[in-house]
């Protein structure tokens, strides 16, 4: 028997991402990450913080198994991430990386957005269907016969999104998605991951698009989750950003800021 409350249902779903107690060393024995707890709701938008070595990238890779826990535990939508269920993960955790050329390799647009779905089994009408939806949700449905690199930079990280959505993921984890975009380029990104109805967890050392985009911010540092509250809380707390190499810049304000609702 299902709930006639869609509402009830969201809120007894269990969490888009539980990680406890994660920790990770590499072969050459340097230790990653150390007991990392972690707990993203349904539908939240989450800017993970840090500087350069603090474990952040490893911390990703763990989400949808390309590295396995050490010690601790990863669930997505209450899945476990293991070998068993590695394809399904891989479906529900996507990542952009920061450069779109390392995730676009097709001849055409509408080729690398359907080739995710394609290797999943889709064909035929459904697939056209896919690819048509993902595009249209980054506003590059007029570019599906475009060679990506006839394309811009901000256009081609739009499309390196939509290849994603087009496996209609549980959570969207992009590294550093606002990096070399000029400001209308960046302002775009921002429209169309706002309007997203999936879970985000974006990784940047661009502190005002976190303030502009995740009401939430984790900081990480040297392993640990050292801070977790509200975006805005943590860029103002000027000791806790210089304690971790954390640098707004020059004139930024984020009291002057509206932060995003949650």
């Amino acid at each position: 028997m299902t709930s006639a409350d869609p509402a009830s249902d969201a809120a007894t779903a269990p969490p888009s991402l539980e990680v406890r107690g994660l920790a990770h060393a590499y072969p050459d024995g340097h230790q990653a990450l150390f007991g990392v707890d972690l707990t993203v709701a349904r539908g939240e938008r989450v800017a993970l913080l840090g500087p350069n070595g603090a474990g952040k990238t490893t911390l990703v890779l763990h989400l949808n198994g390309i590295l396995a826990a050490g010690a601790g535990s990863v669930t997505v939508a209450g899945l476990p991430v293991d070998k068993a269920n590695l394809a399904e993960i891989r479906r529900r955790v996507g990542i952009v990386f920061q450069n779109p050329d390392d995730q676009l390799f097709m001849p055409t647009v509408r080729e690398d957005v359907a080739f995710g779905p394609a290797s999943a089994g889709l064909r035929g009408a459904e697939l056209e269907e896919r690819v048509r939806e993902a595009l249209t949700r980054v506003g590059m449905e007029e570019y599906a016969d475009r060679p990506p690199h006839h394309l811009s930079f901000g256009q081609r990280r739009r499309v390196a999104v939509a290849t994603v959505l087009a496996m209609r993921p549980e959570i969207l984890v992009l590294d550093e998605p606002s990096s070399n975009l000029d400001p209308a380029a960046r302002r775009e990104l921002a429209d169309i991951l706002r309007s997203l109805d999936v879970t985000v967890l974006m990784v940047t050392h661009d502190l005002p698009y976190a303030l502009e985009l995740c009401p939430r911010s984790v900081v990480l540092d040297d392993g640990v989750i050292v801070a977790d509250g509200t975006t805005q809380d943590l860029l103002s707390d000027t000791e806790l950003m210089r304690a971790h190499r954390l640098e707004p810049p020059f004139g930024f304000d984020p009291r002057s800021v509206t932060p995003p609702r949650a």
